[in-house]
């Protein structure tokens, strides 16, 4: 399945895109946004595949806003101005549909989207036969998020937040967090374990970076409370209890 966004800042529109998308077998809808805005919250929470999205919007315009993402995805610009078209082909969308389109349209656009996915997994086929994340020494591991795969330097991560299916892995630095797919389970047996402890069903921790234990949550900096589940409870105060000094 191919996981796509509608974005559309007019209800109408947006609800015939999100109909014509429910219509296509190989389309999942993860979500209808009526703002640039909305969409780019859902991206850094969600593993996007495809992108339909209009460009005369307020605030921050469909073109704009694809320009300013680092590693967008397939992308598929909607329209009622067709002098657009180039600006679209530009920044290498897939196709350009000129409103008012019809389903016909919508499948002809879609077909594209499938054709360049398939083109894009085919491509990343020999690294498909490794797991999800892959140790390179003590040090390093490679992740696969979008259509990249990262080298992520182990001694760099905060602390690893478990969504569904998938991982969001925050950094030390600036930088935003890395959405991946892959298991708790997964990450947690590739992970050292003498600087690495899952605390929560949700979250991963780097030893290394706490801060501060308080009751049941452990503070990373002043903007980060982890709680502490019963299941890990355990083990984490015997960590503790192994380094604590004083009475």
């Amino acid at each position: 399945m191919i996981r796509c966004l509608a974005v559309d800042d007019e209800p109408l529109a947006l609800r015939k895109l999100t109909a014509y998308i429910e219509k296509i077998p190989f389309l999942q809808l993860v979500k209808a946004c009526e703002s640039a805005t909305e969409a780019r919250e859902v991206l850094e929470e969600e593993m996007i595949d495809a992108l339909f999205i209009d460009i005369n919007m307020p605030d921050l315009n469909g073109m704009d806003f694809v320009k300013s993402l680092a590693a967008p995805p397939l992308i598929v610009f909607t329209t009622a101005y067709s002098e657009y078209a180039i600006d679209g082909f530009k920044v290498e969308a897939v196709d350009y549909l000129l409103k008012p389109f019809g389903l016909d349209d919508m499948k002809r656009a879609a077909n594209k989207v499938k054709a360049r996915f398939d083109l894009i997994a085919a491509a990343q086929q020999p690294a498909a036969t490794t797991p999800a994340a892959e140790t390179d020494d003590d040090q390093t591991i490679f992740l696969k998020t979008e259509h990249r795969v990262v080298r992520v330097d182990i001694a760099s991560i905060r602390y690893i937040e478990g969504m569904s299916e998938y991982l969001r892995i925050h950094f030390d630095s600036p930088k935003r967090p890395l959405t991946v797919l892959l298991s708790m389970k997964k990450m947690e047996e590739r992970l050292p374990a003498a600087t690495f402890m899952r605390i929560h069903r949700s979250y991963i921790i780097n030893l290394k970076k706490i801060q501060e234990v308080n009751k049941n949550r452990v503070i990373m900096d002043a903007d980060t409370y982890l709680p502490i589940g019963d299941l890990y409870r355990e083990a984490f105060n015997d960590y503790l209890s192994s380094r604590f000094i004083g009475k």
